[in-house]
């Protein structure tokens, strides 16, 4: 089939998840329980297309001329490649597992109209980034997606909580699309275009500095849209959104449009720009696994997870290598939404009967024991978790062995650097395995803690556990390749025409015994004395003062210590050195330019209070008297004599009179 004859077919892919928006919101009412139905089947046909138009060897490029503002000609094109195909039949595939699951979950909601309404559109904007041919209409659709996560987050507007959650995740991400933005016009400025089939040829006119800038805007639109560090806490905050909602935006459309827009612009990102994302990811991909190992609601842990799997995903990205990062995107989506489809099936399954009880079915803390209620949901999260994890066997040891590889190969272009990039993703893999056993004990295993009088957990009805088995059956690793230990023999890298550049049996063995190591440690601190259930009464963001704290006074001690027992311990010389230096910056650097900055701050409040009190004030007063006088000496001439009216327009006239003159 030729690329002409698949035109309409790409169209009406972006056509039905915004015909089912229209027929759903307008005919809502009327299709009462079978809408999420109707909602399904929009879904399913597109995903029919998408495997329609992935199967096709032929890519599809449309362009028409929309705007033209001077010597700018701004298009309007669609494209449908190898990486926007692979993400068409992703996005629907979970999207049509999300909706099935959600008639059963919102069937009771009384606005599961609206809800599936806005899920609808939600798609369509996602469709739209993922079959724009230039930056320009992406960012149309980018905005869009914005506005369905602001709606769907805030489904429930009559909980402030879910309110103030859209709120937030809005306005974090309406920073980075400024940054995105700006980006745009950049390119739009100095090249002509943002079309992404002329981009290439048209950079040799900047320079490398430009570029540089240039890339780091578009990043921007990753950092809000994926939830990268500093823009990473509206991520958490989403989970007051249903849970099937959770499942999508974590899965396959919000947070996986920023990893798609890098896969896009890969071309134009500079070594210097690179080096920064990889370092951007890396503080994410840390800071989201130490959140998870603290927190203590369900769908926060799985929230955590998402930004530091993220964070890997741009590593890759900024090591070069953004074809492995698709792939973790790919088998990231089918074990991360059936984990939060299980999690959704546990708070369904832990809803108190009693409507005024103040139990919290989403807390850890009130959990336990459930793995012989709730079987089916035990073995799919458990096997999400695995493949989270990254054990053999599963997908995610696929991908991220992938990353760890290209982090390795890396070193030709980054130098040793990269070894550092490549040990912090193996560590991070190791807490994800630590924070995700401790998810599943404290869930499935150990005594029940919640109220047997008020909770009575049960399994899940069919259209919620089928669609969780579905995407857990997808974590295995022969979707992806024939081998279990190499992703290289897989289709996906073949696709998007990838050839890892190192071959290694050791970072594979590496690897998977950290992620053991992570989960043996986890195993023992649950079973042991002095399980997770003692840390309960800890809150769920770091001390991060505190910690550091704890490490000054580790290294003052070491500063103390005699010079006799320096002679037994070969490595406390060096550790005395940096005590005695950071105690030295403490002292000398820190608390004199505190002391100094406090002394300055108090002068300048002090000028800047007499300021505002007889400048500012001074000032308004003193506009406000002569207005007050200025209209006391107009309202003496408007007595209602006519002989005061006729002086006024005497003198008028004879200064009108004397103005002429004189000019």
């Amino acid at each position: 089939m030729s690329s002409t004859d698949l035109t309409f077919p790409v169209l009406l892919l972006l056509a039905l998840p915004f015909l089912a928006f229209g027929a759903i919101a307008g005919m809502g009412s009327f299709l009462r329980a079978s809408v999420g139905w109707v909602a399904a089947a929009f879904t399913a046909a597109g995903l029919g297309l998408s495997l329609l138009l992935f199967l096709s060897p032929e890519s599809v490029q449309m362009q028409y001329d929309w705007i033209r503002l001077g010597p700018y000609v701004l298009t309007l094109s669609l494209r449908v490649d190898s990486l926007a195909g692979i993400m068409l039949l992703l996005v629907h595939a979970v999207a049509l597992l999300v909706q099935v699951y959600s008639i059963a979950y919102m069937h009771d909601d009384p606005n599961r109209s609206r809800y599936f309404a806005f899920l609808q559109l939600f798609i369509f904007s996602m469709l739209g980034i993922l079959l724009s041919g230039s930056l320009l209409l992406m960012y149309i659709f980018w905005e869009l997606v914005g506005l369905s996560s602001y709606l769907l987050i805030g489904f429930w507007h009559h909980k402030p909580r879910a309110v103030w959650a859209a709120k937030k995740a809005f306005i974090l991400n309406r920073i980075g699309d400024a940054a995105f933005l700006t980006g745009i016009l950049l390119l739009l400025h100095h090249t002509g275009t943002t079309d992404f089939t002329a981009l290439p040829s048209a950079l040799s006119v900047l320079s490398p500095g430009l570029l540089t800038a240039i890339g780091l805007c578009l990043f921007g639109g990753c950092v809000g849209k994926s939830a990268q560090f500093p823009l990473s806490a509206w991520l958490p905050d989403a989970m007051e959104g249903p849970t099937p909602v959770s499942a999508l935006i974590h899965a396959a459309t919000m947070v996986a449009a920023g990893i798609f827009l890098l896969a896009r612009i890969s071309f134009l990102l500079t070594p210097t720009a690179q080096v920064v994302i990889a370092c951007i990811g890396t503080i994410t991909m840390l800071h989201g696994a130490w959140l998870a190992l603290r927190a203590w609601d369900i769908k926060r842990v799985l929230a955590y997870s998402t930004i530091s799997q993220l964070g890997l995903m741009v590593v890759a990205v900024g090591l070069g290598s953004w074809q492995t990062a698709m792939f973790h995107l790919l088998t990231h989506a089918f074990f991360k939404a059936g984990l939060f489809l299980s999690a959704g099936s546990v708070i369904h399954a832990l809803h108190p009967t009693e409507t005024q009880t103040n139990f919290d079915p989403q807390n850890m803390r009130t959990m336990g024991g459930l793995r012989t209620v709730m079987p089916r949901t035990f073995w799919c999260f458990v096997i999400c978790a695995a493949a989270l994890s990254g054990l053999p066997l599963l997908s995610g040891f696929l991908s991220k062995d992938a990353i760890f590889l290209a982090a390795f190969a890396s070193t030709a272009s980054l130098g040793s650097v990269a070894y550092v990039f490549a040990a912090l993703a193996i560590l991070a893999a190791g807490l994800t395995a630590y924070y995700m056993t401790r998810q599943v004990w404290l869930i499935f295993f150990g005594k029940k803690r919640y109220s047997a009088a008020s909770v009575h957990p049960h399994e899940s009805p069919a259209l919620m556990w089928i669609p969780m088995a579905i995407l857990a059956v997808g974590t295995l690793f022969f979707w992806y390749s024939s081998n279990p230990f190499e992703a290289e023999s897989g289709w996906l890298f073949r696709v998007l025409q990838y050839a890892p550049d190192v071959h290694s049996v050791w970072v594979p063995m590496v690897s998977v015994a950290v992620t053991v190591s992570g989960i043996g440690f986890a195993w023992q601190k649950a079973t042991g004395t002095r399980n997770f259930l003692a840390d309960a009464g800890e809150d769920e963001s770091p001390n991060w003062r505190l910690l550091a704290q704890q490490i000054f006074n580790r290294l003052r001690l070491l500063a103390e210590h005699s010079e006799e027992t320096q002679q037994h311990i070969f490595f406390l010389g060096p550790l005395q050195k940096i005590a005695r230096a950071c105690a030295y910056i403490e002292n000398r650097g820190i608390d004199t330019l505190v002391n100094r900055l406090s002394r300055y701050m108090v002068v300048v409040a002090h000028v800047l209070s007499w300021a505002d009190r007889y400048l500012t004030d001074g000032g308004v007063r003193a506009v406000s008297y002569s207005v007050r006088g200025a209209g006391a000496v107009v309202r003496q001439f408007q007595n209602g004599k006519i002989q005061s009216y006729f002086l006024v327009t005497f003198v008028s006239v004879l200064l009108l009179l004397l103005w002429v003159l004189v000019i």
